[in-house]
């Protein structure tokens, strides 16, 4: 059975970090691009940022560049956001995403969990 579990959302002052991972299991991990989508309240989902099978490329929305930091373990099956300087427009609810051949579109995965919230108080 393919699951996706995120973890580590939580309320953070603006500015503050959190880090959120992501723990796949029921399908090789290590085989397919992985990222990671938001939706805020009252807005379509949005891409954040995607890393390839083996972490070599990294891509990441404008607003997420410089700030989050997108890394995953193979050998664990585990995806992370770290996330700095965050900012009250980050509130969102955060899912990762496995499985697709266009890192950018959330249409194009196969596989998503089920989200964790994300509110930054300003």
């Amino acid at each position: 059975q393919v699951q996706l579990v995120e973890s580590g959302g939580g309320l953070v002052q603006s500015g503050g970090s959190l880090r959120l991972s992501c723990q796949a299991s029921g399908f090789p991990f290590s085989t397919y691009n992985v990222g990671w989508f938001r939706q805020g309240p009252g807005k379509e989902r949005e891409f954040v940022a995607a890393i390839s099978r083996f972490g070599g490329s990294t891509w990441y929305a404008d607003s997420a560049k410089d700030r989050f930091t997108i890394s995953r373990d193979n050998y664990k099956n585990l995806l992370y956001l770290q996330m700095n300087s965050l900012k009250p427009e980050d509130t969102a609810v955060y899912s990762c995403a496995a499985d697709s051949d266009n890192v950018f579109e959330p249409g194009a995965y196969n596989y998503w969990g089920q989200g964790t919230q994300v509110t930054v108080s300003s």
